[in-house]
């Protein structure tokens, strides 16, 4: 009898049919800057009309142990918008403007259904962020994953002028903290947050705790990530130039708003200026220590942006659920004072 590839594991024509399946969806992310199609080799993209100095930015991240709780759930439809998230967040501080965005999805064994759920996230979150989904990979992998697995990682170029990108020196004593609200724990400290509500807690994905008004568990921990491309280019339209943006990921407040600050200074934040969602409240209920939480956990908000003081209110009002947690001022110890 002769050996095919697919008796090793691989389905080529499972591969295949998933780019038919995804194409409509890679479409509706284009841009004009977008040249040719899906099915090449490569994605080619011309840089925006209307740059002197273009410089090209790039980041990129993966989505972590939440995919654990996706798999669990079965949900795999809002997985794709927290990968496109956690790469734009990152780009979007330096001043730019996320262009394309390129995936990566590997693992045993390819199962459509599924593959195609996660890309229609990932192009939700594209047309979100603004910028195209040019390519990707799909590796399917016999051996190297579970049986069911998969994992994710997203790579996502943007342009800013040169003149534009932001930098620590910029900011100075005096200036003004916002911060905008996440929408939850976004893809940051599920190992821990899933070890304090399941094992701990002994919750299920399915337990509906009061503090999550009828939500499950699960639907609590699968919100996708927060995407603060809009948020930042309302700033703009409204005429407001941020000074310096952080966008809080693993290691929290204390832990991101440092690298855009200048040695010689701090924030002091009022926590209390902004509301925590309930789930930390449960997870920091399950014996997680507060310096704990702090720095695992971006505790209710995603993203910090500096402006000068006489900005504020009107960047407050170019995004609405934007708040004044904060001033910078000089440092003396810690770079993050709370209170």
């Amino acid at each position: 009898m002769a050996l095919t590839y697919k008796d090793a594991g691989v389905d080529i024509e499972a591969g295949e049919a998933l780019v038919e399946e995804i194409k409509p969806l890679v479409e509706s992310t284009r841009r004009p800057e977008v040249l040719g199609g899906i099915g090449g080799f490569a994605g080619l993209v011309r840089v925006p009309d209307g740059y002197r100095e273009p410089i090209l930015v790039s980041g990129t991240d993966g989505v972590g142990t939440k995919l654990k709780t996706a798999l669990a759930v079965g949900r795999h439809d809002t997985v794709g918008i927290d990968l496109v998230a956690m790469c734009v967040n990152d780009v979007i501080v330096t001043g730019a403007e996320p262009l394309f965005f390129l995936d990566y999805y590997a693992t045993a064994k390819l199962e459509v259904a599924v593959a195609r759920d996660v890309v229609a996230g990932i192009a939700e979150g594209c047309r979100r962020a603004g910028c195209a989904l040019v390519g990707g990979e799909t590796a399917e992998l016999p051996g190297m994953y579970a049986p069911g697995d998969y994992d994710l990682a997203g790579f996502c170029v943007g342009v800013v002028e040169r003149s534009e990108i932001r930098d620590r020196e910029q900011v100075t004593a005096g200036q003004v903290v916002l911060g905008i609200p996440s929408t939850g724990l976004h893809s940051n400290g599920h190992s821990l947050a899933r070890k304090a509500l399941l094992e701990v807690l002994g919750l299920g994905y399915d337990a509906t705790p009061d503090e999550l008004g009828g939500r499950t568990v699960g639907e609590a921990l699968l919100e996708p990530t927060r995407i603060y491309v809009p948020d930042l280019r309302a700033l703009g339209d409204a005429g407001v130039r941020f000074v310096a943006a952080a966008h809080i990921t693993g290691g929290g407040l204390p832990g991101n708003v440092p690298r855009v600050l200048p040695d010689s200074l701090a924030v002091r934040l009022d926590p209390s200026s902004w509301e925590v969602p309930a789930i930390f409240a449960i997870i920091a209920g399950a014996g997680v220590p507060e310096a704990e939480m702090r720095r695992t956990f971006n505790l209710g908000i995603g993203m910090v942006v500096v402006v000068d003081r006489d900005r504020a209110d009107a960047a407050v009002a170019a995004i609405s659920d934007a708040r004044v947690i904060g001033e910078v001022v000089p440092r003396t110890g810690d770079a993050v004072l709370f209170g």
